[in-house]
């Protein structure tokens, strides 16, 4: 597919799913959650499940990142979760994501060159 299909801002080779589980969501905030995690440039879809008090976000991880959804989510009242498992999966997609920033910024033609002579060696 080509970066057409998606939201302004995405780009599918920087597109990354999370899945987060939350605590202190309620009927009043969970609207307002979704709308600002919703209206965040690089974001492609939001949604949460009652079920298993999870968000699934889909984002380009260029322009966005957990910290910022983080803030959003308190600034509502809720937080992420803070079971064991949730942590070891927030400190992975932390991870991924400023690997994938950093895979964005690098230019692999840059070390393509040959390398030179150094002062002093006879090759040349």
């Amino acid at each position: 597919m080509g970066d057409l299909a998606y939201r302004a801002g995405v780009k599918e080779e920087n597109l990354v799913v999370r899945y987060l589980k939350l605590e202190g969501v309620t009927q009043d905030n969970k609207a307002t959650i979704i709308a600002r995690i919703d209206h965040v440039i690089g974001i492609e879809s939001v949604s949460y499940d009652e079920a298993s008090a999870t968000l699934k976000m889909a984002y380009d991880a260029t322009h966005c990142d957990l910290e910022l959804f983080q803030q959003l989510i308190q600034e509502q009242g809720a937080d992420l979760s803070h079971g064991m498992w949730t942590r070891v999966k927030e400190g992975y997609y932390k991870f991924v994501d400023q690997n994938v920033k950093d895979n964005a910024e690098h230019d692999p033609h840059v070390n393509n060159a040959l390398p030179k002579a150094l002062p002093g060696s006879r090759k040349r």
